[in-house]
């Protein structure tokens, strides 16, 4: 049984810090491999600055490309929208269960709102969460800090945003070290965030 760790973004673009942190996860835990789900529309995000899906697909195909234990994944693509994490686990469950275990992967700020998320009891009943520290406010919910599915990850600390990237860019500032050299490639061919 593959254990795969899911970890969803936009990855608008994606970037080192996202790297780092998916290649901890695999290497540093028993997950066997980590798939970034690009996540087509968020519930939480407005699109205005969102990359079409394919292109921001093909960026995490060409960060990962070097990596075999980190892969690129599509699979929300073709779901309904607006689409929640809980159905997209239903549906990779009915498509890999015979050979797959999956979890996910969430940074510390995230699992401070998981309440919040559709079914998120659900998801705690059937999977794992692998938590990555963040610097953010609020704490963690008491019912979160003793589960026995939520497992902390000692990572390190990426304070690194796409947000920061897209803006800098923007204004014309060298972002090329925050990217893997394939994705800085590929954005400054297609002149993506100026």
């Amino acid at each position: 049984m593959k254990r795969v760790g899911l970890y969803f973004g936009t990855f608008n673009p994606i970037h080192i810090g996202h790297l780092i942190i998916a290649n901890h996860m695999v290497e540093f835990s028993d997950l066997d491999e980590v798939w970034f789900v690009v996540t087509p529309q968020s519930p939480f995000k407005a699109k205005k600055t969102l990359l079409d899906n394919n292109h921001r697909y093909q960026m995490v195909y060409e960060a990962t490309k070097d990596y075999p234990k980190l892969r690129p994944s599509n699979i929300e693509f073709d779901l309904p929208q607006p689409n929640y994490t809980v159905d997209t686990l239903a549906h990779l469950g009915e498509k890999y269960s015979k050979d797959h275990s999956f979890s996910l992967i969430m940074g510390e700020d995230n699992l401070k709102s998981f309440h919040k998320w559709k079914n998120y009891e659900v998801i705690l009943d059937n999977y794992s969460l692998y938590v990555y520290p963040r610097i953010s406010n609020g704490t963690v919910a008491h019912q979160f800090n003793e589960h026995k599915e939520i497992h902390f990850v000692d990572a390190p600390i990426m304070e690194i945003s796409s947000t920061f990237i897209r803006e800098a860019h923007k204004l014309g500032k060298n972002i090329k070290p925050m990217l893997p050299v394939e994705v800085w490639q590929y954005m400054d061919e297609m002149n993506f965030y100026r």
